[in-house]
């Protein structure tokens, strides 16, 4: 079942009714479990084919109840190896001898959401940073709940627990129903309109690249390919946090926030602070913050602490972008994304010992300054992303199609249109936020949210009912 589907609006609205239905804590959980069961039956081939994701299910919850136990550091060190292990096996990542994998086909979605609640919960639980024992059905309610299943986001277990678990239930108000509505039409329609238009728009542009194509026009095709493929994934992505997190407001949730404009980010460190937010602070306070801890400690010279966290950072996000598949490209990709952020960081530095901090916070508000860094961003992102949705043989025949001249070309075009659009697409914004009237923005105004979500609504509808066009699959549902 896709998250972006009339079929899941309908079956989160029938479940949203029921629990609400209900005052009790257990009965709540009971229906969150059994509509959790539902959902996931919706992926499942045969009795054998959800057998090992339920087995790493159990492992997870096995392992962190050992964990609240006060378990020894070793039996910990141990089951961390051993759901980590479980993990990449069951993915089949490709320095994993191929023989002993199951030869059978089996459910894997969610199943890296599933992983980084479980280490939260194993971690947390060893630390004693857990107040409450985890019971098994509010564990199975958090690591497998229909709404983040998919495509996240990464929510806290504390944080869960704070509704999932609440034993008064607060009815959800009108404001919450209709900016849980608003929050759904907004996410649909950047799934089924617009992420459409541009993923068609980066077959196209695939199908059309060809060395008989002037040398201008080929280096166009290319940027198109690059620029489509990027604005596709963002809308496609973040189209689907925004129904999963509209949807959490009609059962009383308050889901994380995983998007804040990313595309609008003036460097890349600050891009990976706005783009799966919930990842990036994952990665944050359970590797980023101890290796940089932890070297901070064998460091003692003032000089070298400032660029400790230059490998911390690369390792950090070197992670972030392997998490994202199986093979050597996704390495490289994972490499790319650690590149970006150290290189970042450590530009910062030597620019701020260089010529003062007062003037390096001076040159980074200047406005030209600005758009100049984001086109740079936006273009080094896109560039990244070639080994995200391509292989290595696909990446070799664009860049022969392209040659050395075009391949420059495009990318300087999409430096050039990123720097000048983005600009000029947050001017407007900006502009059009100011637009007041008795002390309120017109734009986000209740009437002119009504209009605008009817206009998306009625969009939407035309082209996946009428046109026969259904929302493009979701693209983190394989992870």
């Amino acid at each position: 079942m896709e998250t972006a589907s009339f079929r899941f609006l309908g079956f989160a609205l029938v479940a949203a009714i029921v629990y609400n239905l209900f005052g009790s804590l257990r009965w709540r959980q009971a229906i969150l479990l059994i509509a959790n069961a539902c959902f996931l039956y919706t992926f499942v081939g045969n009795v054998q084919s959800i057998l090992p994701f339920l087995a790493f299910v159990a492992v997870g919850y096995v392992a962190a109840r050992a964990m609240q136990g006060k378990a020894k550091t070793w039996i910990y060190v141990v089951l961390l190896l051993l759901v980590t292990g479980s993990f990449i096996w069951l993915k089949k990542y490709a320095f994993v001898p191929s023989g002993t994998f199951l030869q059978f086909a089996y459910v894997t979605v969610g199943l890296s959401y599933i992983l980084f609640r479980v280490l939260h919960l194993m971690i947390d639980a060893h630390a004693n940073a857990l107040r409450e024992r985890i019971g098994l059905v509010s564990y199975l309610n958090y690591t497998v709940s229909f709404l983040t299943l998919v495509s996240g986001p990464i929510q806290r277990y504390e944080d869960f627990q704070k509704t999932g678990n609440a034993l008064v239930l607060p009815r959800p108000s009108v404001i919450a129903i209709g900016e849980g509505l608003h929050r759904v039409v907004v996410g649909f329609f950047k799934v089924a309109v617009l992420s459409l238009l541009f993923s068609r728009l980066h077959k196209h542009a695939l199908e059309v690249l060809s060395s008989g194509q002037a040398p201008l026009h080929r280096a166009l095709t290319g940027a198109v390919i690059a620029v489509s493929y990027a604005l596709y994934l963002y809308l496609n992505f973040s189209g689907c946090i925004d129904v999963v997190i509209g949807l959490g407001r009609f059962f009383g949730f308050t889901l994380p926030e995983n998007f804040d404009r990313p595309l609008s980010s003036d460097n890349f460190m600050n891009f990976w602070n706005r783009w799966h937010i919930t990842l990036s602070n994952w990665l944050k306070v359970y590797v980023f913050n101890p290796l940089l801890l932890s070297s901070m400690r064998r460091v003692s010279s003032r000089f070298w602490q400032r660029f400790l966290a230059v490998p911390a950072i690369f390792i950090t996000f070197f992670l972030a972008g392997v998490w994202h598949g199986q093979t050597s490209q996704f390495l490289f990709f994972g490499f790319l994304q650690g590149f970006g952020v150290a290189a970042n960081l450590l530009y910062q530095i030597l620019v701020q010992k260089t010529i003062g901090r007062r003037r390096y916070s001076t040159l980074a508000s200047n406005s030209v300054y600005v758009a100049y860094c984001r086109g740079l961003t936006f273009t080094w992102f896109a560039f990244t992303l070639l080994w995200f949705w391509s292989g290595w043989s696909q990446i070799k025949g664009i860049v022969m199609i392209l040659g050395s001249p075009s391949s420059f070309l495009a990318l300087l075009a999409i430096f050039l249109g990123g720097t000048l659009l983005l600009s000029i697409f947050d001017t407007v914004r900006n502009w059009a936020l100011a637009v007041r009237w008795k002390n309120s923005s017109v734009l986000l105004s209740p009437y002119t949210l009504t209009v605008a979500d009817t206009v998306l609504a009625l969009a939407s509808f035309v082209v996946v009912i009428l046109l026969h066009h259904p929302a493009p699959a979701g693209l983190y549902k394989a992870f």
